[in-house]
C-alpha cells in the first residue's frame, strides 16, 4: 500500500511537468464541471465542487477555466456537456487489478479507448464485479509534512474519522471511510495545516507485490491508460518497495 501510494504521490508531482500536463488540466476542469452539476455551483454549500476547485488551483489550472467550467456545471453559462460515469475493470500483467473511472460523453469511444490501452499492455476487460471487490471506497487527503509528526496529524484528525495517518516521505496520507472525508478535511483546516488535495479514492483489499519487470508493464499499462481522453482515473492494486521504485524510476 505505501509504495502504491508514494509512486502515485511522486507521478502526480511531476504531471505539471511533462507533456501531459493538457490532460489533467482537462480532467481537472471535468471534475468541476461535473460536481457542480451534481451539487450545485456554490463551493460554500459544495464540499465535492470546494475540492475539486481546489485541487485545480494547487495543479496551476488557470482562474478563468476553473470559473467558466464551475459555472457550466452550474448552467449559468452554456456549453457544459452531458458527462456519464463509466467504471471499467480489467486485469494487468502479473495479474494486478484494474479500475478504470471514466467521464465521457461518447460511451463507444470510451470503451474502445480503454480496452486498446489494455489489450496492447498486456492486460484485458475483466466482466464487471470481477475486480471492484478487491477495492474499498476510501476519502484519502494528501498532506505536505511542513515539519509535523504523524503524531501531530493523527491528534487534529482521529476524532474526524481517521482511520489511518501514513507516511510518505515528503508529505502524509490520511486515510478515512469515504462518508468522513469531509470531516477530516475539515479538522486539518481547523488545526490550521495546509493539504495538497482531498478526494474519493479506491483503495486495495489485497496487493500484488511486484518487482522491478512486473512494475515496469505495470506502469505502462496505467500510463496508457491515463492517456486516454475519457479517463478521469484509474485504480491497481499492486504494491512495490522503495528499492523497486528507485530501479524502475
Amino acid at each position: 500500500m505505501s509504495g502504491h501510494s508514494k509512486w502515485a504521490t511522486t507521478k502526480h508531482k511531476k504531471a505539471n511537468l511533462d507533456a501531459k500536463r493538457g490532460k489533467l488540466f482537462a480532467r481537472l476542469i471535468k471534475n468541476i464541471e461535473v460536481a457542480a452539476r451534481t451539487g450545485g455551483s456554490d463551493p460554500d454549500g459544495n464540499p465535492t465542487l470546494y475540492d475539486a476547485i481546489q485541487k485545480a488551483k494547487r495543479n496551476s489550472v488557470p482562474a478563468d477555466n476553473i470559473e467558466r467550467a464551475r459555472k457550466r456545471g452550474g448552467g449559468e453559462e452554456a456549453g457544459g456537456a452531458d458527462w456519464q460515469n463509466i467504471t471499467y475493470e480489467g486485469y494487468g500483467p502479473n495479474g494486478v487489478a484494474v479500475l478504470i473511472e471514466c467521464l465521457t460523453d461518447n460511451k463507444n469511444r470510451a470503451a474502445m479507448e480503454v480496452r486498446t490501452a489494455l489489450t496492447r499492455n498486456n492486460g484485458s476487460l475483466a466482466d464487471p464485479g470481477s475486480v471492484a471487490y478487491l477495492f474499498n471506497r476510501k476519502g484519502v487527503v494528501l498532506m505536505p509534512k511542513n515539519e509535523l509528526s504523524e503524531d501531530d496529524v493523527l491528534m487534529a484528525v482521529l476524532d474526524a474519522g481517521a482511520e489511518d495517518v501514513n507516511d510518505l516521505g515528503e508529505s502524509f496520507e490520511i486515510v478515512s471511510e469515504a462518508t468522513d472525508l469531509l470531516a477530516v478535511r475539515t479538522a486539518l483546516q481547523e488545526a490550521g495545516y495546509d493539504y495538497e488535495s482531498a478526494e474519493m479514492s479506491f483503495l486495495p483489499s489485497v496487493s500484488v507485490p511486484l518487482e522491478a519487470d512486473g512494475a515496469k508493464k505495470v506502469f505502462n499499462l496505467i500510463d496508457a491508460l491515463e492517456d486516454c481522453d475519457d479517463v478521469q482515473a484509474v485504480y491497481a492494486n499492486f504494491d512495490v518497495s522503495d528499492e523497486v521504485l528507485a530501479e524502475v524510476g
